[in-house]
């Protein structure tokens, strides 16, 4: 029973870790989702309640409690955290990709 078992720290983007595509939008969406969530669940909203607190379709978020974000948007996922009396605040940081995939231009 003496296995060594290695130790792989990861990005802190499951997504990018597992190879997926768009990764940092999956990653902001997740967040974003969780938070609104989270609002919920503190505030003990069934999705009907949410709906009439934000004129969002209940259907809506009981599709960010599966979580269903194929549908969403990150600037929809922020506007339903504004309509639930949140204030977002967006910062990042562009940099090239270390695989440079980035399209090349030939002339």
């Amino acid at each position: 029973m003496n296995e060594k078992i290695e130790l792989v720290r990861g990005s802190g983007n499951i997504f990018k870790d597992l190879g997926l595509p768009d990764a940092d939008v999956r990653q902001t969406k997740v967040l974003l989702a969780s938070k609104i969530i989270k609002i919920l669940d503190e505030r003990e909203l069934s999705t009907r309640q949410a709906e009439s607190l934000t004129g969002v379709s209940h259907s809506e978020f009981s599709r960010l409690r599966k979580p269903d974000l194929k549908r969403f948007t990150i600037d929809r996922l922020i506007t339903i955290l504004n309509k639930l009396g949140q204030k977002v605040d967006v910062s990042f940081t562009i940099t090239a990709r270390q695989n440079d995939m980035a399209p090349r231009v030939h002339a």
